[in-house]
């Protein structure tokens, strides 16, 4: 280990903290309010020191353990477009980005590094958001990066665009360096779940990999409010059916040796994602156990951080925050 310690706050399935993790860092506390998620990281890591709590109810000073911390990290649930300001969700989303910045001033740590939607760091719309964090901490100390990675360039089969601020101590700013790209070819669906679909002897594993030959469309976990599990958007269900997948529900098991896939026959000819399988189209590693009923298991993974793109921030962060950047 690094020595090098982080809060990490809307933890969910555990994806970013995971990566932080795997990078050098030490969670000293993390939260969140869903009580499948807490349970989630509680299972996967009994070392953590997880509290179940709501971000904007989060009082630092009844934890001193957050306090004197090297980063407060935040995957925070994404906010929505203008087309849906004014819905209940969306406000709780935009007060939750807020309150992230504001517990800056109280944690005071080296650095911060906040993942979002692709707009957070790229889109006009999200201008006021960019000038509130600015106006909120640049007289803390601190200066600022934006940008936006693609899982896939970190070995994720999955085009999955994400907006990072990073903001780091000005004494270090210098030597913070956004991460590049790990692999060259990216990783397909067949590649990454052809095992998992031959596990149970199904017949049509190597010819289903074959077709999916390509990575996942940006897996989507949904919001509280939302039905059953699916794979997303109209858009990403028209991918998902070119490489023989049923993306309007999500599985209970996988194929056995009698399923007949035949995409020619519709959805009923279509292979089934469990929700295990998302959960390696995330980059978690095969052994982290994701708890719940399957709505609330799949949503927390469609809306994780893949633990491999919060591998390659730490690794930046931590360059920076020992100077070696």
């Amino acid at each position: 280990m690094s020595g090098l310690t982080l809060v990490d706050v809307c933890s969910g399935a555990g994806g970013l903290a995971l990566g932080l993790e795997q990078a050098g860092f030490e969670p000293r506390l993390l939260l969140d309010d869903d009580s499948a998620a807490v349970t989630t990281l509680r299972t996967n890591r009994p070392q953590w020191n997880v509290l179940h709590t709501d971000l904007l109810d989060f009082d630092p000073a009844e934890h001193p353990v957050s306090h004197d911390v090297d980063l407060l990290s935040a995957g925070l649930p994404r906010v929505r477009s203008s087309a849906t300001v004014g819905r209940a969700d969306s406000q709780a989303e935009e007060r939750l980005l807020k309150a992230a910045v504001y517990l800056v001033h109280a944690i005071r740590p080296r650095a911060v590094l906040i993942e979002n939607v692709p707009g957070l760091a790229e889109s006009d719309e999200y201008q006021p958001f960019r000038d509130f964090a600015r106006a909120e901490l640049a007289h803390l100390g601190y200066e600022f990066s934006w940008f936006v990675l693609n899982a896939v360039d970190f070995g994720v089969p999955q085009n999955r665009r994400q907006g990072v601020l990073v903001a780091v101590e000005r004494q270090r700013a210098e030597a913070f360096r956004q991460p590049m790209p790990t692999v060259e070819e990216p990783m397909t669906v067949g590649t990454a779940l052809e095992a998992s679909m031959a596990s149970r002897g199904w017949k049509d594993a190597a010819r289903w990999a074959a077709q999916a030959d390509r990575p996942a469309p940006t897996l989507v976990g949904g919001s509280r409010n939302r039905g059953g599990a699916d794979l997303g958007p109209s858009g990403a269900k028209n991918t998902w059916a070119t490489m023989g997948v049923n993306a309007h529900t999500v599985g209970d098991v996988i194929p056995d040796p009698d399923f007949d896939w035949n995409p020619e026959l519709g959805r009923d000819g279509m292979v089934k994602l469990t929700v295990e399988q998302t959960a390696l189209l995330q980059g978690f590693p095969e052994s982290w156990e994701i708890a719940g009923l399957k709505t609330a298991r799949y949503r927390q993974v469609g809306q994780a951080t893949p633990p491999p793109v919060g591998l390659a921030l730490g690794r930046s962060l931590l360059a920076a925050l020992n100077g070696k950047g």
